[in-house]
């Protein structure tokens, strides 16, 4: 009898383990069928696209330059930024998050300015928030429209897979008529352009960038938990690139070769079927909202005493 009660505690704990095994990711969801819009444009080699942006020791470009490995140390972390300033554009990157104790460690994906408008900068965000739980990777995202820094934007996603052990496709499209935050081309944001937040939407060309680096004091449950070092270093891949868009003419600081005054089923990313979301799409991001984001500023009352506005206009 003794034998078979032990078997049973044993049996207790182990779906005990499993339940919480479950409960870290949340429930486990499948992702309804969606357009993928990674499959509409060429993947290129990463070299070809950027280059090193700071860190240069820990950017390890591998199969002649198609893939790259960036990781952070104790001495530094390490970043790319594309070769070109672009007007709006899809891009996108195929990554692997680093695995183990993750702690403060932050894995961005981003367009940004601010390396020449420091003081009116814009900005949209991925980034990845490392965990003291292995699986426990948050996706964040964010934008910032003219130095809008003091009002952030953040919606908070849970993961429906571990980032750690295959490629996941991190995508941003970003045109005149929305933004849309997509993770294996399923959205689970979008920003759509209108008079309410116009005055902070993202506007004004733009580099993008994907780096890794120390977000000990905010990353990880608010910086509770910094980044550990002993389990360094921290290794992000990238696989494979996509940047399709309006490339800035950085001579005459026009757009070249594309327009932003018209709908035209002729532009690649700010043509009529890239100003709105397929009823696909619709639902995939009804899916991510409805199961899988935790945190969005809009309904944080206790750090806003007034909402932006455009969280009342939704």
């Amino acid at each position: 009898m003794a034998f078979f009660q032990d078997k049973l505690l044993i049996l207790s704990f182990s779906i005990f383990c499993m339940m919480i095994e479950v409960s870290a990711l949340g429930a486990v969801y499948t992702p309804p069928n969606v357009e993928r819009l990674t499959d509409r444009f060429n993947r290129v080699p990463v070299n070809e696209r950027y280059n090193v942006a700071f860190g240069g020791s820990n950017v390890h470009m591998t199969n002649n330059g198609t893939n790259a490995n960036l990781s952070l140390d104790k001495k530094s972390g390490s970043g790319l930024m594309s070769k070109n300033k672009y007007h709006y554009g899809f891009f996108s990157a195929a990554m692997k998050m680093p695995a183990g104790f993750t702690s403060g460690v932050v894995v961005a994906f981003y367009l940004s300015n601010a390396d020449v408008l420091p003081h009116n900068h814009d900005e949209i965000d991925i980034e990845l928030l490392g965990h003291e739980r292995r699986k426990d990777w948050v996706l964040q995202t964010n934008i910032y429209g003219n130095g809008s820094v003091k009002t952030g934007r953040e919606e908070k996603f849970y993961l429906w897979f571990d980032p750690t052990t295959s490629f996941h496709e991190y995508s941003i499209l970003w045109n005149n008529h929305h933004i849309v935050f997509l993770v294996d081309n399923v959205p689970v944001r979008e920003v759509i352009h209108n008079t309410v937040i116009s005055s902070v939407y993202p506007s004004k060309p733009m580099s993008a960038y994907t780096t890794i680096w120390d977000g000990s004091e905010w990353a990880t449950k608010g910086g509770k938990y910094p980044v550990d070092y002993k389990y360094a270093p921290f290794v992000a891949s990238l696989q494979s690139t996509e940047v399709e868009g309006c490339i800035l003419n950085q001579k005459s600081n026009v757009a070249s070769s594309c327009t932003r005054s018209s709908l035209s089923s002729l532009d690649p990313v700010d043509g009529e079927e890239f100003a709105k979301l397929s009823s696909q799409q619709i639902t995939g991001l009804q899916w991510t909202r409805g199961k899988h984001m935790f945190y969005s500023y809009c309904k944080d009352t206790a750090r806003y005493k007034v909402l932006p506005p455009e969280c009342n206009a939704k």
